[in-house]
C-alpha cells in the first residue's frame, strides 16, 4: 500500500493546521517526503517554484476563502498529478477540474496513493 508513496515528494496545501499536520504525518509514515504544508495560494505557489521536482500534491479547495485553482493551474501546466482533499462535492468544483480525483476529508493515505499514482 505505502510503497507507492516511498520517496515521492508531495506538496500539501491545507489551511487548517490540525488537518495539515495529521496529513503530513500520514504521508511521511507512508514514506513520502512532504513539502509544506502551505496554508495560502501564494505560499503554495512559492513552494512549487522552490521545488520543481514535485511528484504530486494534495490540495484543499478553499484556502482561507480563496480558491486553490491557481495552484491547480500551475500543477497541471507542469504535469504534476494532484488530488483535491475537500468536503466539497463534485458539483462545486470548477468544470475543468471535475475529473481530478477528490478525496473526502478525513483523507486516507491509501486513497491518496491510489488517486495520484
Amino acid at each position: 500500500m505505502t510503497t507507492t508513496l516511498v520517496g515521492r515528494r508531495l506538496l500539501i496545501v491545507e489551511d487548517e493546521y490540525l488537518i495539515a499536520r495529521d496529513l503530513a504525518q500520514l504521508l511521511r509514515s507512508g514514506g513520502a517526503e512532504v513539502i509544506g504544508p502551505a496554508a495560502t495560494v501564494d505560499a503554495a505557489l512559492d513552494l512549487i517554484d522552490e521545488n520543481p521536482s514535485l511528484d504530486g500534491a494534495v490540495l484543499d479547495i478553499n484556502l482561507q476563502g480563496e480558491m486553490a485553482y491557481p495552484i491547480a493551474d500551475v500543477l497541471t501546466k507542469r504535469g504534476v498529478p494532484f488530488v483535491f482533499a475537500t468536503g466539497y462535492d463534485d458539483a462545486t468544483i470548477l468544470g475543468r477540474y471535475r475529473d481530478i480525483p477528490r478525496c473526502e476529508k478525513p483523507v486516507a493515505v491509501l486513497k491518496i496513493a491510489q488517486s495520484l499514482f
